[in-house]
């Protein structure tokens, strides 16, 4: 039996097209021939109805609030599950076994170094440098460093490259926090765990023990797991289209990251916190639901909708829980960024202006607040976005990799520019 096909019809010229089918969500139209036999393009800017590549990695359905990690809810994988573990289900495809993440654990926490010549690079940094600008050029550095990691073509090489990438990316993250607060580095610990090392490194001073919270360390991996991947995003997509050049992976990750920096993509969080400080207080909030609702007024609500989610985003489920146990555990419970965040939450969920535009809070509502709540300043927040989303962007790179379809990326183009014309000498112009 034939496969399905879908017919376009061109200048009275009419062409079959495949339809290929995935294991869940929509069927797509292969239109990889369309130019050859029809010599037109699609166009689609933002490719938000384009398919640029297969994947078995994760999947989301933004009508029904669905994120999917290899198969497995991300609402088991937050609750059940820690960090780690979800970073060997993207990177190899299933759970491992528990021998397995005693050695994945292990492989990963005695990675977790970097070269000492690397504290060098941040004194090249000025004192008030955004870490996110610091953390593009320390990524991209690595490649300096790990020259035995950078063959693509090697299995074994692409493996040792993506745990040393999981494995530093805490500790660059911590080193651009103390560097930006003018404290001194804190090296990782084998001891802890990954979430608990990685608050012992930014809040640990030479001077005194610090004792991590589990509380704290459970919330903190559970904001890793929560933003380890999310389908063909922005920055995803740009990891992607660097690796299909060849690229070293350490490279394509600091594409990655440079792309995540855009305040549309990566620090959604920040604003929305900086809309509660705004707001102030809950008796406030009346005025701005009325100035969302104006369309001649520019004030926007940021942390509700998602490009994505039609639905409640699942991940904000996860968060909001975590919000409470974090400002409860610190005495935060009062904290008047939370009234107003759960007053604007109410009001999302039964105005039914919101429900008709189906403006539900996001995860970046939520993790803005419990992000301020650990100590973390607004600068650091798309830091600790990058250090998260690290895994799926490697996971992602590997699969691409080892793509047999993979070709380097190589977006068409509608030219709307001046047709050709001639030179003419500057004295007759």
């Amino acid at each position: 039996m034939a496969g399905k096909s879908a017919t376009v019809t061109v200048n009275d010229k009419s062409v079959e097209l495949p339809v290929r089918s995935g294991s869940i969500g929509p069927e797509v139209v292969d239109i990889g021939t369309l130019y050859k036999q029809t010599g037109q393009f699609t166009y689609d800017p933002g490719f938000t109805s384009t398919a640029s590549c297969e994947s078995k990695i994760t999947y989301i359905d933004g009508d029904e609030g669905i994120l999917l990690h290899r198969g497995f809810p991300i609402e088991q994988l937050a609750e059940q599950g820690d960090f780690l573990e979800v970073c060997y289900l993207l990177l190899y495809g299933e759970l491992p076994t528990k021998t397995q993440k005693i050695d994945f654990d292990h492989r990963v926490t005695h990675h977790t170094m970097v070269h000492e010549q690397m504290s060098r690079f941040f004194t090249g940094f000025r004192r008030d440098a955004h870490p996110m600008a610091v953390m593009c050029g320390c990524v991209g550095a690595l490649s300096a460093f790990y020259h035995d990691s950078t063959d693509i073509t090697d299995p074994h090489q692409r493996m040792v490259a993506s745990l040393r990438m999981i494995a530093k990316m805490p500790t660059l993250a911590a080193m651009a926090y103390k560097y930006h607060i003018g404290q001194p580095f804190v090296y990782p610990k084998n001891d802890l765990d990954y979430a608990s090392n990685f608050l012992h490194m930014c809040f640990a001073v030479p001077c005194e023990e610090y004792k991590v919270n589990p509380v704290l360390a459970r919330a903190m991996d559970r904001i890793f797991i929560l933003h380890a991947d999310h389908e063909q995003n922005a920055s995803t997509s740009t990891v992607r289209l660097a690796g299909s050049s060849g690229a070293n992976p350490f490279a394509c990750i600091a594409a990655g990251i440079a792309c995540l920096w855009g305040p549309a993509h990566g620090g959604a969080n920040e604003a929305a916190l900086n809309m509660l400080a705004e707001i102030g207080t809950v008796d406030r909030i009346p005025e701005y639901v009325a100035k969302a609702k104006d369309k001649n007024d520019p004030f926007r609500l940021m942390g509700f909708g998602h490009r994505v989610y039609k639905n409640y985003d699942p991940r904000a489920k996860i968060m909001q829980k975590t919000t409470h146990e974090v400002l409860a555990e610190l005495g935060h419970k009062d904290d008047p960024l939370l009234q107003v965040a759960m007053e604007l939450e109410r009001i999302a969920l039964t105005d039914p202006y919101f429900i008709e535009k189906k403006l539900y809070p996001n995860i970046d509502f939520y993790s803005g607040i419990t992000l301020k709540a650990l100590g973390f300043p607004t600068t650091m927040f798309t830091v600790l976005f990058a250090l998260a989303r690290t895994v799926g962007w490697i996971a992602q790179w590997n699969e691409m990799i080892e793509d047999p379809e993979q070709r380097i990326g190589r977006p068409r183009q509608l030219y709307v520019g001046e047709p050709k014309r001639d030179y003419v000498p500057v004295s007759k112009r």
